[in-house]
């Protein structure tokens, strides 16, 4: 994404009525370079943050104060249901108990997450996640790993709660 513009619109989107306006906040993403499928709704309290790449399909809601801080890919499938304070990183460390720090060499790893889910209030979802379509990530959940399709997501760290077919 173009930080320049990252910048710009970061600064701007505040004054934008945060639950309308979605047309214009949806043009303003995707000069960013954010690729957006058709009706997709943003309130304006997003923050997106680095480098990556950021695709999120059609239908697709994401809520209050969410951010997204993405040095490699983030994939959010369509008609996926986002509510607020809702965190996804893309970016995270080695371990290396042999250096300076604990923190060793940067990385950064993909998240995807599937057609038809809901991902519920202030949720934290890890590098390298994939959360399978129409599954449920209860609220407060630290996501971190690859869950199935169809599944009751929870906890810190999360695991599968249950199946919900």
């Amino acid at each position: 994404m173009n930080s320049k513009l990252q910048f710009l619109m970061n600064f701007i989107l505040p004054f934008i009525p945060e639950t309308s306006l979605f047309s214009l906040k949806s043009k303003m993403y995707s000069w960013m370079g954010v690729k957006l499928g058709g009706n997709v709704r943003i309130c304006s309290s997003l923050r997106v943050r680095g480098i990556g790449n950021l695709n999120i399909g059609a239908n697709t809601w994401v809520g209050h104060d969410c951010r997204i801080i993405s040095t490699s890919m983030v994939h959010i499938g369509k008609n996926v249901d986002i509510a607020p304070n809702v965190l996804m990183t893309t970016g995270t460390h080695s371990v290396d108990i042999t250096g300076e720090r604990v923190a060793g060499e940067g990385k950064s790893e993909d998240i995807i997450i599937g057609d038809g889910t809901w991902i519920a209030s202030s949720v934290t979802i890890l590098p390298g996640s994939v959360i399978g379509e129409k599954s449920l990530v209860a609220a407060g959940a630290v996501v971190r790993g690859v869950f199935p399709p169809g599944v009751l997501i929870g906890g810190v760290p999360a695991k599968i709660i249950k199946n919900l077919n």
